[in-house]
């Protein structure tokens, strides 16, 4: 008789510079999915993506798993290699879900979930359209401005189009007569805080600039507000649904890299201590601006909330949140009640309808 398990193909790892954290999402995501409530409902095909974007098929995601990092090329069997995506490794063919754990660029901007789209079988998460404006912070900042969402001041530009020689002058001349110090700079395409700068003068904006314009020529310059970090998942497909509201404390001066994955560094308080009113309104927004991109699936959406004076800005949304151990995204689920494994099942689920 024919298994009863839904098949599900795990794809992680990735050409991004988000690649380690996709591999640490995996492991957990996988080991929900295998775990005793689930191991009956779910089997699991792990395909593990090198830094090369060379596809890799279950023995080698194993390794990757295992390890936690990327795998090199000495770790890697030539034998298997090629110079990209060619074909869904072995073992795809029983997959009926796809699960796409990949952050950053070439897979949560929609190009993975081009592809899948095009083998005709579901998937977990949003679609084209909504993973490539939630990757792109000037398409999902123009969105968000169409439907009305409340935003921190900010600046766009993309250093090729049209190309110029007083870039940096032309920039610095905007931030000071519509943004002022201090002011974060930003890719356009990247998450986990890699490439972002906090500039307080010009020679820090220039600096910034230079680092962020050597990961992407679309950059994103906001004015930085002293304000609570908010954080709202979002769960469902035609219907969506949004979770407690949490808040972000760290030691550092502003939510880096470090502060999101070194453990120790950062602290998360869950339910957020703002008024139910505030709260309601977390809710409300996170749905609009899944709404103004097109997101289902899962999100988390992020908010400044400045409690002075009760003003309360979306920062940026985020169609494929992290699972790693310091992840908001199932944490504030827990919150309200819905385990890990409960979770990663619900998303299951949710792409078979």
């Amino acid at each position: 008789m024919p298994s009863s398990k839904t098949h599900v193909g795990v794809i992680f790892g990735g050409a991004s510079p988000e690649h380690n954290v996709s591999i640490q999402s995996a492991r957990t995501i996988i080991n929900a999915l295998n775990h005793k409530l689930n191991v009956s409902r779910f089997s699991v095909t792990p395909i593990y993506i090198d830094i090369e974007g060379r596809w890799w098929p279950f023995e080698i995601a194993r390794r990757a798993l295992q390890q936690g990092t990327a795998l090199i090329d000495k770790e890697l069997p030539s034998s298997l290699a090629t110079s990209g995506f060619q074909i869904f490794p072995p073992g795809s063919d029983k997959v009926q879900v796809w699960f796409p754990v990949l952050h950053g660029p070439n897979g949560e901007d929609g190009t993975i979930q081009g592809l899948l789209k095009l083998v005709g079988q579901p998937f977990v998460g949003s679609g084209v359209l909504a993973s490539a404006m939630g990757m792109d912070k000037i398409a999902m900042k123009s969105a968000f401005a169409s439907a009305g969402l409340p935003q921190v001041p900010y600046l766009s530009i993309d250093a090729h189009n049209p190309p110029r020689k007083d870039l940096k002058i032309e920039l610095a001349e905007q931030v000071d007569t519509q943004i002022g110090y201090p002011c974060f700079i930003k890719p356009a395409n990247l998450g986990s805080s890699i490439g972002i700068s906090k500039a307080s003068n010009r020679q820090e904006l220039f600096e910034g600039l230079d680092k962020a314009l050597k990961l992407d020529s679309r950059i994103v310059v906001e004015k930085a507000v002293v304000a609570k970090e908010l954080e709202c998942a979002v769960l469902g497909g035609s219907s969506l649904k949004a979770s407690a509201v949490g808040q972000i404390c760290f030691d550092s001066d502003w939510y880096d890299y470090e502060a999101k994955y070194s453990e120790g560094s950062s602290q998360a308080l869950i339910p957020a201590p703002i008024t139910q009113a505030v709260t309601q309104r977390v809710q409300t927004l996170s749905l609009k601006a899944c709404q103004a991109i097109t997101a289902n699936g899962l999100a988390r959406v992020d908010f400044f909330y400045k409690e002075k004076t009760d003003e309360l800005w979306i920062n940026e949304i985020n169609t494929l949140p992290g699972f790693t151990s310091k992840s908001m995204y199932p944490m504030l689920w827990a919150a309200a009640g819905v385990s890990l494994e409960q979770l990663v099942a619900k998303l299951v689920e949710t792409a078979k309808e």
